[in-house]
């Protein structure tokens, strides 16, 4: 029984081995880690997927690996536990090379007659997946190797979810493949010798940074961005989050600024869901959940885990989950779960100091809030100048999806959660 490298994650090729936790000989159970793997941004262990004894480890600490490659071999013959186990080669039709979606297709005119096709070996393995006798039959009429595909089930189960979801990414994969390429709408760059201008030092990107930058070049190539400014006073949350600090239990995380902004805009995202969505194709899918992003510096480079469901957390759940994700993103312990699912982002440079900027929409989110540190500033209050602690925030946003009164609507709400913060969202 063959443990293999599960799907990694989109936009993840490899990982390094950081742990082996078996040895030949351990017996081991269904979900038990076997080995843990380290990408740029998360780990993620690798789990059993049956009951055994480890007969063999093919890798080692340290090791580059890829999705589909051997770790460990379980001693036992699962095929021997078949009742009706079909020959080791049988004729099955090989995976289609070009498909098309079934609402898309139009009837040939003749139908086209197909080749023969030579016997292929079904994988050996192929009875180790635990899934239903459906699916297997499945598996052997269309010459899917259902081993590659990562269940989702309870228990590791392969189910016909997985199945459809797999043969989406494959369609989809396939497309990508057949679009043909954009022409080259800008001249190639001259090849600069900086070298005789005086001494340079060649730093290699790191995999994250070169991961950084192709995403953020594809977001701002292809989402024309509209960003509007403002500045919105804090006074209001200043005073909330000092009376909060103050009456704090041992070990609760201090309220930073940073968490009032979340809260704040997931109220706000309430009432525009346009700015909670995702331009697909022709379709705007809008999420009725509210996952937000946060920004946050590494050594490494910048990473953005997400608080899931903040709409529906205290101000000291939100403190307590970004406490803890920020501390996991500078360790290089993020699990893929944590920086999945966002529909918002928030970045916030106060902390460095920084005014006004233009944050880029993290594809395929929407919209992007960036904020910059709060400045005293006068105001003109009854009649008379006051100071009021302004911060500077800059809203990014989609034009293909947003509009500019709908950005400017989204900052006047937005403005007035945060000057008008609601003290039971403390809570």
């Amino acid at each position: 029984m063959n443990i293999t490298i599960p799907f990694l994650g989109d936009g993840i090729e490899s990982a390094n081995v950081v742990s082996i936790l078996v040895k030949p000989g351990d017996s081991v159970a269904v979900d038990q880690t076997l080995i843990e793997l380290e990408t740029d941004k998360a780990t993620a262990p690798v789990p059993s997927l049956f009951d055994g004894i480890v007969d063999q480890i093919s890798v080692k600490e340290g090791d580059v690996v890829k999705e589909g490659m051997l770790v460990v071999t379980l001693a036992g013959d699962a095929l021997a536990n078949q009742p009706n186990k079909p020959k080791d080669t049988i004729p099955i039709a090989p995976p289609v090379q070009q498909v098309q979606p079934l609402m898309n297709a139009t009837p040939p005119t003749s139908p086209t007659p197909l080749s023969p096709v030579a016997p292929i070996s079904l994988p050996d393995n192929i009875f180790d997946v635990k899934t239903s006798p459906s699916i297997i039959k499945f598996a052997c009429l269309s010459g899917l190797d259902i081993t590659k595909i990562q269940p989702t089930g309870t228990g590791n189960r392969l189910t016909w979810d997985d199945i459809k979801a797999y043969l989406a990414h494959c369609q989809h994969a396939l497309n990508k493949t057949d679009e043909p390429k954009k022409e080259e709408k800008t001249a190639k760059k001259p090849t600069i010798d900086f070298a005789s201008f005086g001494p340079i030092k060649k730093q290699k990107l790191t995999s994250l940074r070169q991961k950084i930058s192709n995403h953020l070049t594809s977001a701002w190539q292809d989402i024309p961005h509209v960003t509007q400014f403002s500045d919105i006073s804090i006074n209001t949350i200043m005073t909330i989050r000092k009376e909060a600090n103050a009456g704090l239990k041992k070990g609760d995380i201090k309220l930073s600024v940073t968490v009032f902004i979340l809260k704040a805009i997931a109220e706000t995202l309430k009432d525009h869901p346009t700015f909670n969505s995702s331009l697909v194709n022709d379709e705007l899918i809008i999420k009725e959940y509210i996952h937000l992003g946060v920004a946050v510096d590494t050594e490494t480079g910048l990473v953005v885990p997400v608080i899931k469901d903040a709409d529906k957390k205290s101000l000291q759940t939100i403190a307590q989950e970004l406490d803890n994700l920020a501390t996991k993103a500078r360790d290089k312990q993020l699990a893929v779960k944590d920086i999945q699912g966002a529909t918002f982002t928030l970045s916030n440079l106060g902390g460095l100091g920084a005014s006004h900027f233009t944050p880029i929409v993290n594809s395929p989110e929407v919209a992007i809030l960036g904020t910059g540190a709060a400045t005293n500033q006068p105001e003109f209050n009854n009649g008379e100048w006051t100071p009021s602690l302004k911060m500077p925030v800059a809203l990014s946003y989609d034009h293909r999806v947003i509009d500019g009164a709908d950005g400017a609507r989204f900052v006047q709400t937005l403005t007035k959660n945060i000057e008008q913060f609601d003290k039971k969202w403390v809570k």
